[in-house]
């Protein structure tokens, strides 16, 4: 008996140290696999899709194709804006295609759909394109991370100044789905909080052609600022619109874009535009390092990145960066770099992602250049102000989030 307790033990005793000298698990399947969830032919096309999908291969071409001497590949899908088929896909890749980590999925409903999926399955998720702040807040899972921009910082940023600069009584046109009703909330909040008023909205389809009768309800309820609570094509469509039917002409009412892209300065023309105030993550015109990535971009897709393309390359990176740091693709090893790791490139300086899974970076007030102060082309904006990441983005004391309660 004494015998059989000693060999017992012994037993134990190198089953440990054998279990404690296995080397890390490395890459599993011998690939890195890396998807994205776009919209490649919809509203979101122009902001997010084929761009998003060159900028995402370029940040693997740039890493050199490998991480910790195994091929990085990159899966790209159209979820044709379209939650069900987002979730299926996702859960798809995961299950069966051996996809390691879904690095973006344009617009909120399909990723919030793709988020559930992410945190059923344990792998890694990062959005660069939707802007629902509830990915970081009642949402927030410890696989995702919100990377460019969100509805919080959006609103936090553009309504605070038009509020400050007078226009003190709001009415939104909103975008009848999550990102839409999300914005518009929390723009609401922070024109009340600094003085101000929301008079009402008017909800449209995703996907709108005709704005006339909701400009005709901006338009009675004598609001100083539309708020425009849409995205896309949907936003290029409003103020277009707005132009036509001469909403802004009198200088009663001015228009703000809670979320503009420059494609969409772009799509409009500077003459329509110009003095719009929006809140962007990143403009490839700001220094040195913005215009030597943007111009490389610039040649591959022949239009100049946005926030949410310029978020997708620096987030594969930051991701690649993390894999190589842990020794494997993992998810607990990968997320705990991903969140230590510094985030300092030409996206972003001095950021850091947080428990939540916010990447907490500078957000920039820009105002829409005159057609006669733009010297070259896609030279659109001038900086207003700039907003420090602290200040941009949720704090933690308003965050539902419980993995910032520990």
């Amino acid at each position: 008996m004494h015998l059989n307790r000693l060999l017992t033990a012994a037993a134990l005793a190198l089953a440990a140290v054998a279990a404690h000298a296995q080397p890390k698990p490395g890459i599993s399947d011998d690939v890195v696999k890396i998807g994205l969830l776009l919209d490649m032919s919809g509203l979101y096309a122009d902001v997010t899709g084929r761009g998003s999908a060159a900028a995402a291969q370029m940040a693997i071409d740039d890493f050199g194709g490998k991480v910790l001497g195994k091929k990085v590949e990159l899966v790209v899908v159209d979820h044709q804006n379209k939650a069900d088929i987002a979730a299926n896909k996702a859960r798809e890749w995961f299950d069966t295609d051996k996809v390691d980590a879904i690095l973006d999925v344009a617009a909120s409903a399909p990723a919030l759909a793709v988020l559930d999926v992410a945190k059923q399955k344990n792998k890694v998720v990062v959005f660069s394109g939707p802007g629902s702040e509830r990915i970081t807040n009642d949402l927030c899972t410890p696989v995702s991370v919100h990377y460019a921009y969100d509805t919080y910082a959006l609103a936090n940023t553009t309504a605070r100044a038009m509020v400050q600069r007078g226009g003190k009584t709001w009415f939104f046109l909103t975008a009848d789905y999550a990102f839409g009703h999300t914005l518009q909330q929390s723009a609401t909040t922070v024109v009340t909080e600094a003085g101000g008023q929301a008079l009402g909205a008017a909800r449209h389809p995703i996907n709108t052609s005709d704005f006339a009768s909701y400009l005709l309800q901006a338009q009675a309820s004598k609001a100083q600022v539309v708020g425009l609570a849409n995205a896309g094509g949907d936003t290029v469509n409003a103020i277009k619109a707005a132009s036509e039917f001469g909403l802004t002409r009198n200088g009663t009412q001015k228009m703000a874009g809670l979320l503009l892209y420059i494609n969409d300065i772009h799509a409009i023309g500077l003459k329509t535009a110009q003095g719009l105030v929006l809140t962007e993550a990143f403009y490839w015109d700001m220094n040195d390092a913005t215009r030597t990535w943007s111009r490389k971009y610039f040649d591959k897709v022949k239009k100049m990145p946005n926030m949410s393309q310029a978020g997708v390359y620096s987030s594969v990176t930051h991701y690649l960066k993390s894999v190589q740091a842990a020794g494997t693709d993992e998810t607990a090893p990968v997320m705990k770099q991903m969140k230590s790791l510094p985030i300092n490139d030409f996206f972003a300086k001095n950021a850091r992602i947080r428990e939540d899974g916010r990447m907490i970076h500078d957000m920039y007030l820009f105002e829409v250049k005159k057609p006669e102060e733009s010297k070259y082309p896609w030279d659109y904006y001038k900086l207003l102000a700039t907003v420090p990441g602290d200040q941009a983005f949720m704090p933690p004391a308003k965050s539902q989030c419980p993995l910032l309660k520990k």
